[in-house]
């Protein structure tokens, strides 16, 4: 692991949930004895809360979900399914090793029901974490053919994020002559993977799923309680945020 990319995640692990508002409270402790300490303890724990409240997480979730477009009805000429990857379960002892985990799968199982649908090959995208015994592409193939029988054309295997799989995966795709896609990825993660892939070369037919912000139940004084699922989707909307903001600054 490069210095720079220790650097990037401890700098993303402080922009976003929960060690953006940990962060400020630790910097007041430090410096408690100063007027605006407590000010910025207050701006911290307020920070974590609203993080943690179902409906801040629902709205950010929403914003992201909006860009997304609504469900895949047709292939509109694509030639080929490409799947990202979201992560793996490292060393489970039920499937002895590594195994694709929850976003992952959800990507997995909306892509091999598009294959079956469309008849499109596919593609999987995905490089080795640290500490994991295989490439999350082989993993993701694994399951593909195994458990959906879904046969996998491509893999792409060296990528560590969504910029570098989507210029990684688009090589291999132009090379055998593919230019038009259906990509599938979860609906928050659409509006930044959509704008990398468009960026390396390839026309995107976008497939989002699991769409976070669907939930339309009544509002209830519950809501107001903090819970840990709220806290995990904000970080996620949060994340992709900042990746957006970071296209910006960075892609034409």
């Amino acid at each position: 692991m490069s210095i720079a990319w220790s650097f990037k995640e401890i700098l993303v692990a402080l922009l976003l949930p929960p060690g953006n508002g940990l962060f400020l409270i630790c910097v007041a402790g430090l410096f408690r004895r100063r007027r605006w300490a407590f000010g910025l303890a207050a701006l911290g724990t307020a920070l974590l809360t609203l993080q943690s409240l179902p409906p801040v997480a629902g709205l950010l979730m929403a914003s992201l979900e909006s860009w997304a477009g609504p469900v895949l009805q047709d292939a509109d000429g694509a030639q080929a399914i490409v799947v990202l990857s979201g992560g793996l379960d490292r060393e489970a002892p039920e499937y002895g090793g590594d195994t694709a985990g929850e976003r992952t799968l959800l990507r997995l199982r909306y892509g091999a029901v598009l294959a079956h649908r469309f008849g499109l090959p596919g593609l999987v995208s995905g490089g080795r974490p640290d500490n994991a015994t295989r490439t999350e592409a082989a993993v993701m193939a694994d399951i593909l053919e195994r458990e959906f029988a879904v046969r996998v054309r491509w893999q792409e295997s060296q990528s560590r994020t969504t910029a570098e799989n989507a210029t990684m995966s688009a090589k291999i795709l132009r090379d055998a002559g593919v230019h038009r896609i259906v990509l599938v990825t979860q609906a928050f993660h659409i509006p930044r993977a959509v704008r990398l892939f468009r960026a390396a070369g390839l026309e995107v037919k976008p497939a989002p799923t699991q769409f976070k912000s669907a939930d339309r139940s009544p509002f209830t004084p519950l809501d107001l309680l903090p819970r840990i699922s709220a806290l995990h989707n904000s970080y996620y909307a949060l994340h992709e945020w900042l990746g957006i903001a970071w296209l910006a600054l960075t892609v034409e």
